[in-house]
């Protein structure tokens, strides 16, 4: 019997989205890794402290010295996970309320956070001496939670190009398997011509992310946005169709993630990263950010996102047939950041009473309505203005409507949408109080209680809609 699913686009276009994505909505991305360890500046530490005059570059010589001396390799004994709990991590994603988990199996760096048959540099070897990411498999598969994994070794190979102007260790040859080729980086990283990387490296990349796959087996596979090189092209048509063909082997639906164009539309999941769509895409699509503003992985001085806006992008993606990939960034121990735990258990608490309007739902005939515009694109998840009393969500599962204000509306909430119409009874989930829901020719108008509950978004229930 052949294989289902051939490498090329015509025949990837056959692809379906699978289910437990369509109604998981909400899931948890990790951004574990060596660059925990300066906590310093972002998880591109590892780049730019190699970058003559960048902040990073000046720190790491004050307080590690010349990059000759001490350079990104020598943080990795300083990650030993020796707190790291994966059951601990399951645990509290289960009460948090996500769906599925994506913790990256490899970022930009080169250190494999898995067992990898291709390099020694990698946590299973080195640091931690465990296998974190088949740890943490096991264990969120036993909560019921699909299990996911991301790579972002695309961009290794121009991201240590910055150690070959100066004198640093990126030039020791004893250490190539880690720091990589380190080309000349691409002038503008978002011109598909522009430094592609060589057949030998794009045999490597495939290798090792089949490796993940096979050895692994996730449901959706992440991956960042240097794949849209147009030297990738062809290796992603085969690493989809043997992705694909493994997942009908396996009986697991699968799901690739992208950006911008580097698949194109019906073959994988368009992803967005930081950023939010204007309106209702056809097909499901998905949100990546971070639980914080500056950064993604693990420093000092974080300035986190408030558990309120969170829940505030995860209704507004939804509410478009979207799902937001909310990202956490673990310490050097292997233990989540306290501030971390705490706003992913009230994103919980918030799914807990009315996760109907989230999971399994599916878009109204149109997403919302109020005065607060949403920047569309990437890299606006700091843009958006805070949402008014004025602003709704609408979302569907079955016959009941879901209005989701984004606000406390005050005394009444008035749904403009639904103007003209009746509802046989109105619900607002969490209160035990009765709603009188009044039609209008400009709006449904819903009486409130009294007291504003808290400055999470309320939902409000409504059945019986004619």
């Amino acid at each position: 019997m052949s294989d289902p699913f051939e490498p090329n686009w015509e025949s990837l276009s056959n692809y379906e989205i699978p289910s437990w994505y369509e109604d998981g909505k909400f899931g948890i991305f990790i951004h574990w890794g060596v660059y925990s360890v300066p906590a310093f500046g972002s998880e591109w530490y590892s780049r730019q402290m190699y970058q003559q005059g960048s902040r990073e570059f000046e720190h790491h010589v004050k307080t590690y010295g010349p990059q000759s001396e001490f350079g990104y390799k020598d943080f990795v004994p300083q990650m030993t996970y020796d707190a790291y709990d994966p059951n601990a991590y399951a645990t509290l994603f289960a009460e948090a309320g996500a769906k599925f988990v994506v913790p990256v199996a490899e970022h930009h760096d080169g250190f494999a956070m898995y067992d990898s048959g291709f390099s020694q540099w990698c946590a299973a070897k080195m640091g931690p001496r465990r296998d974190v990411l088949g740890e943490l498999a096991e264990a969120v598969r036993n909560k019921g939670i699909v299990f996911g994994a991301s790579t972002h070794r695309a961009e290794h190979f121009w991201f240590f190009d910055g150690g070959r102007k100066f004198d640093s260790d990126v030039q020791n040859p004893d250490f190539s398997d880690l720091y990589g080729p380190a080309e000349p980086g691409p002038r503008d990283s978002h011109d598909v011509n522009d430094s592609p990387p060589s057949e030998e490296y794009l045999e490597d990349w495939l290798a090792r992310t089949i490796e993940i796959v096979d050895k692994y087996r996730p449901q959706l596979v992440w991956f960042d946005w240097w794949i849209q090189n147009i030297a990738f092209k062809p290796y992603l048509q085969r690493f989809a169709a043997h992705y694909y063909n493994r997942g009908v082997e396996w009986g697991l639906d699968v799901a690739i993630n992208y950006k911008y164009d580097a698949f194109p539309p019906g073959t994988a999941v368009f992803d967005v990263e930081r950023g939010q769509l204007s309106g209702i895409r056809d097909q499901l699509w998905q949100n990546d950010t971070s639980i914080s503003k500056n950064s993604w992985g693990y420093i000092e001085g974080q300035d986190y996102k408030t558990a309120e806006s969170l829940v505030g992008d995860l209704v507004d993606v939804v509410s478009k047939n979207g799902a937001l990939l909310l990202n956490i960034g673990p310490k050097p121990d292997g233990t989540i950041p306290e501030p971390e735990q705490r706003i992913l258990r009230q994103i919980g608490a918030w799914l807990k009473v009315n996760g109907e309007a989230i999971f399994g739902s599916r878009p109204w005939r149109i997403f919302g309505e109020g005065p607060t515009d949403i920047p569309e694109g990437a890299f606006t998840d700091t843009n958006r203005k805070a949402f008014t009393g004025e602003d709704f969500r609408f979302t569907t599962n079955g016959d009941i409507l879901y209005a989701i204000a984004m606000a406390w509306p005050e005394e009444q909430a008035v749904i403009k949408s639904l103007g003209g119409q009746t509802a046989a009874q109105v619900t607002l989930l969490g209160s035990s109080e009765s709603i009188k829901a009044t039609p209008s020719p400009d709006g449904l108008v819903i009486d409130l209680p009294q007291r504003q509950f808290d400055a999470f978004p309320y939902v409000f229930k409504i059945e019986g809609l004619n």
